[in-house]
């Protein structure tokens, strides 16, 4: 009887083509194996695979449309931006022009009221100046008035006697009189 072992496993020969036994030659069996596997993986795979390239060509078309859209929005947004600045820029510059000679108009009447004030000012100081000379002089002649009154009322006293008292009062009730009926 043949030996079990030399039916199922040969080691260091080909078996025959009638017997089924594990061969040692790896390079060949690697070689054999591997354009099995490539086959099977290729023949089913290739719709998986093929799918699965599809679905990633997809997204990235995705990606590569809304990022185009999403540049155009950006550009037409800085346009806006840019007409906007240009808008803000002209109407800076006019403010900026009115605002200066609106200054200069204002300096100018603020000078003008100034000077109207410190004239206004003047004529007030003036118009004290004559009142207080005035009142000065009113209160000087007040005095000369009643030192003389007095002085002439002690003339009086000591020159009268009642006689001539008594006549200087007629002589102005008399006076008076006619001036009453004159009116």
């Amino acid at each position: 009887m043949k030996n079990i072992t030399d039916s199922f496993l040969c080691l260091g020969y080909w078996p025959s083509a009638g017997s089924f036994g594990f061969n040692t030659d790896i390079l060949a069996t690697n070689l054999i194996n591997l354009s099995i596997v490539l086959g099977v993986l290729v023949f089913f795979g290739k719709g998986v695979l093929s799918d699965l390239l599809d679905n990633r060509k997809q997204r990235i078309l995705k990606t590569i449309r809304n990022s185009e859209e999403l540049r155009d929005g950006a550009i037409e947004q800085l346009e806006k931006a840019r007409a906007r600045l240009r808008k803000v820029e002209t109407e800076a510059d006019r403010f900026r022009v009115n605002g200066y000679s609106e200054i200069e108009r204002e300096k100018l009447n603020l000078l003008n009221s100034i000077y109207t004030t410190l004239e206004q000012l003047e004529n007030y100081k003036n118009e004290t100046i004559r009142f207080e000379q005035q009142r000065a002089i009113n209160q000087v002649r007040q005095r000369v008035f009643e030192q003389a009154l007095q002085g002439a009322l002690g003339t009086l006293n000591s020159c009268l006697n009642n006689e001539l008292h008594l006549r200087t009062i007629s002589a102005n009730i008399y006076i008076f009189g006619e001036m009453k009926d004159k009116n």
